[in-house]
């Protein structure tokens, strides 16, 4: 089955066939449970993916979360709130300076009505996107009014009736766009690589989410940790991954995404992995994690 995928994504990429039929592919390959359609959740999840270590897979795993929701019938919006918009790129969404993008919604009274668009050749998943302007948004916000709950106003403001999920993407930073997304949303997803350094700086978030549940959003709970970056051939990868657990019990997603270059490669083409390459261990990966999210949230909100 594996092999039936590579050789579909790669006719795919010789014929310059559209992103859509790559993702029929995908939904063909990795159909082996049955499932063309997951659970949806009775109202809208928003979920902040945040950690302030830089490289941990947050952009990847909101893109390629969504990209497996949007294919299994979900409706999801990934806001890019990192301004280096790599989730904008991901999904093949423009984001230069003169799009309209998130800055315009947090800094100057915005829509997201009017910067929501659709991502290249997925049905169901579209992209607030992001644009350089966001790098000057750490010191806009400084002396505004309410500056921590900016973007939780615009969602609010926003008909999310029509969506099943709102993914935010945020900076590795824990400053105030982060704090803004923490505001925003009612889960948090915490992407942990399995390496040395992979429980470094979590406390620190942890307070931070503390903080925020405290003074500014009671609702806010870490709902999902997700292993990313895993090794097998390393004992290291299962001793941090073992560690996790210990420490997060049931929060920790049961799949974990290992090392892929397939998952690297796809952002350069303005895809997610799983219209990349359908059938790669990263596709497979994050499909089961997406899946994971989805019977979880539906269980626990029956």
């Amino acid at each position: 089955m594996v092999s039936e995928a590579l050789k579909a994504a790669e006719v795919s990429r010789e014929t310059s066939q559209p992103i859509a039929q790559a993702a029929a592919a995908a939904l063909r390959v990795q159909g082996k449970r049955g499932e063309k359609e997951w659970p949806r959740p009775p109202r809208c999840r928003v979920i902040t993916i945040a950690n302030q270590k830089g490289g941990v897979g947050k952009t990847t795993s909101a893109v390629n979360l969504a990209a497996a929701l949007a294919m299994h019938n979900c409706r999801v919006l990934v806001v890019d709130l990192d301004p280096q918009g790599n989730a904008s790129t991901a999904l093949g969404v423009e984001h230069h300076s003169d799009i309209p993008s998130v800055y315009h919604v947090i800094l100057e009274g915005g829509r997201f009505e009017d910067i929501v668009v659709p991502a290249e050749g997925l049905p169901n998943l579209y992209c607030a996107p992001a644009t350089l302007h966001l790098a000057g948004a750490e010191v806009d916000l400084v002396p505004m009014v309410a500056r921590e709950s900016r973007l939780r106003r615009a969602l609010d403001a926003y008909n999310t009736d029509e969506l099943d999920y709102v993914l935010i993407d945020c900076p590795p930073s824990l400053g105030l766009l982060t704090v803004n997304a923490l505001m925003g949303a009612d889960e948090l997803l915490i992407p942990i690589q399995t390496e040395y350094y992979a429980l470094e700086g979590l406390s620190q978030l942890l307070h931070t989410v503390d903080l925020v549940k405290q003074h500014l959003n009671p609702n806010l709970a870490v709902s999902t940790i997700l292993l990313t970056m895993y090794d097998a051939r390393t004992r290291l990868a299962a001793q941090v991954a073992d560690e996790v657990r210990s420490h997060f019990g049931d929060l920790v997603l049961g799949t974990v995404i290992p090392r892929s270059v397939r998952v690297s490669e796809a952002p350069s083409y303005g895809e997610s992995v799983l219209t990349y390459d359908p059938g790669s261990s990263g596709a497979l990966a994050y499909t089961e994690a997406a899946r994971e999210m989805a019977y979880r949230g539906a269980e626990e909100r029956k």
